[in-house]
């Protein structure tokens, strides 16, 4: 365990709700958290909110979101026993739990399979890349209407974190949801939809911490397991740094030039942003909500590239043992839930050489990373406290198959029929598997789930009651169950 400062949450711990209030209050709603919201307005808020269901057990989640679509066969749902064409290369290795086993490329994992459980039943529609994204990110099977594969558009049906941030209550100034460490761009520079705020309102946009710089050709966790499917020549120059904290649009702060740098630039902008304190028209709480991101608590949540050496070495020193630090850090300063891109768009869009980047590039540092972080939050109690959800926008085909005019080795193509999902903590009991697939593994055999389970089992898992709503600019509840919480987890 390291050593960390004890965080102390502004607002008293107690009911999640979804408030009754005027139009006014609710869009300014939207702009809760980073300085756009002084804390007299979230005193306001919270005075007209009525609790309508406690708390359940889990306080935070954090989310891991593998873009590119994990196999399921190659993981969390090995067909030993069938076809070579199905199996794969790759062979089963017991877990601690008894009956359950995984790929062995993920031992780290199985020796605490007692804090974990599986979904191997999760099924959609959509087998395309920008559909799952959206499919997965929303918990909606369904697309929006008008729905663009190449663009988010604002009649988009809004992202998990998105409305997390729009109906938990901040428990400090940071947002209540924040994704790291990069928005999900395409390769070719299109930003995938499905991750915004959509019909909500750009306000309602997620906080994102772009601390992974974009890349059109590598993928993975930089820099010591970067890699190329294609297994091109050339350089991969990615850093992973401290993250650019974009202010919203809406928010009128040009002398702040749209953009406060947490780590690089924090102690040569902290006599800026106390004179902007002093000097602007701002009232004493956005000058405390300011003056927050100043302070040392929440630098060390940011600040994971120089954390001490025996953590960064758990966790890996690479983009993805810092984003789950990040992530770790982030719910114990209070933040409500966490969304982890694990890779940058289609790191884990295995159609070619599957089995060398599985075993080499992608499994040693997810293994590692995710196993640290189970390990930090049971040691500090906090993992009864934390739902984690693994998953990606679909699994992939039964058969293994070849694109020679692209990679040497075989790999697995889209499927959103089946895919598995990795669920641990927040009341979860481990040692679990709910629903199974069939023998080649391309359907849900038995008890299967939707994206709508998912996001319903996140939200309860967060506190909110099956009435919660958020509302819109004309006072119109939105409603955000589409589903129950997977069943036989708790």
């Amino acid at each position: 365990m390291e050593a960390r400062p004890v965080i102390s949450h502004q607002l008293t711990e107690g009911f999640m709700h979804h408030p009754s209030i005027s139009r006014r209050a609710a869009i300014q709603a939207g702009g809760i958290g980073l300085l756009g919201m002084g804390m007299n307005h979230l005193q306001a808020l919270r005075a007209e909110a009525v609790p309508t269901a406690p708390r359940t057990t889990a306080k935070s989640c954090i989310f891991i979101f593998l873009s590119g679509g994990l196999a399921q066969h190659d993981s969390f749902d090995m067909k030993p026993d069938a076809s070579d064409e199905i199996r794969g290369e790759f062979r089963p290795t017991s877990t601690k739990t008894p009956g359950i086993q995984i790929c062995e490329h993920l031992p780290m994992l199985a020796e605490r399979s007692e804090h974990w459980s599986l979904c191997r039943s999760l099924t959609h529609p959509s087998n395309e890349h920008s559909a799952g994204h959206c499919i997965m990110l929303t918990g909606r099977s369904s697309l929006p209407p008008g729905f663009n594969p190449s663009q988010p558009l604002p009649t988009d049906f809004p992202s998990i974190p998105a409305i997390a941030g729009a109906v938990t209550r901040p428990r400090n100034n940071l947002p209540p949801a924040i994704v790291l460490p990069e928005r999900l761009v395409h390769r070719t520079g299109r930003v995938i939809p499905g991750q915004f705020g959509g019909i909500m309102g750009s306000r309602r946009d997620p906080w994102f911490i772009e601390a992974s710089s974009f890349h059109t050709q590598f993928y993975g966790a930089f820099p010591e397991y970067s890699f190329d499917h294609q297994e091109r020549s050339g350089k991969d120059s990615r850093t992973f740094e401290a993250p650019s904290v974009h202010l919203p649009e809406w928010l009128p702060r040009p002398r702040l030039n749209s953009r406060l740098d947490l780590i690089n630039q924090i102690e040569g902008q902290q006599k800026q942003l106390d004179q902007l304190a002093e000097t602007e028209d701002l009232d004493r709480f956005r000058a405390a909500a300011t003056s927050l991101l100043t302070h040392p608590k929440v630098k060390w949540a940011f600040d994971v590239t120089r954390a001490e050496d025996a953590v960064q070495d758990r966790y890996g020193r690479n983009a993805f043992g810092w984003s789950l630090l990040m992530a770790r850090r982030l719910v114990e300063t209070g933040v409500n839930l966490v969304q982890v891109n694990l890779g940058n768009n289609e790191t884990w869009d295995t159609h070619g050489n599957a089995f060398p980047h599985l075993k080499d590039r992608l499994f040693p540092p997810t293994d590692r990373a995710l196993s640290a972080l189970l390990d930090d939050l049971r040691e500090s109690g906090m993992l009864d406290d934390t739902l984690i959800v693994v998953a990606g926008e679909f699994g992939r085909t039964p058969k293994i198959s070849l694109l020679p005019q692209h990679y040497a080795a075989p790999g697995r193509d889209h499927w959103g029929a089946v895919q598995s999902v990795l669920l641990a903590g927040g009341g979860v009991q481990g040692g679990r598997v709910i629903g199974a697939s069939d023998n080649m593994g391309a359907f849900p055999a038995n008890d299967p789930q939707k994206p709508e389970n998912l996001a319903a089992t996140i939200y309860r898992a967060l506190g909110l009651p099956k009435t919660t709503a958020w509302y819109d600019e004309l006072e119109r509840p939105h409603f955000i169950y589409h589903g129950e919480p997977i069943p036989g987890l708790l």
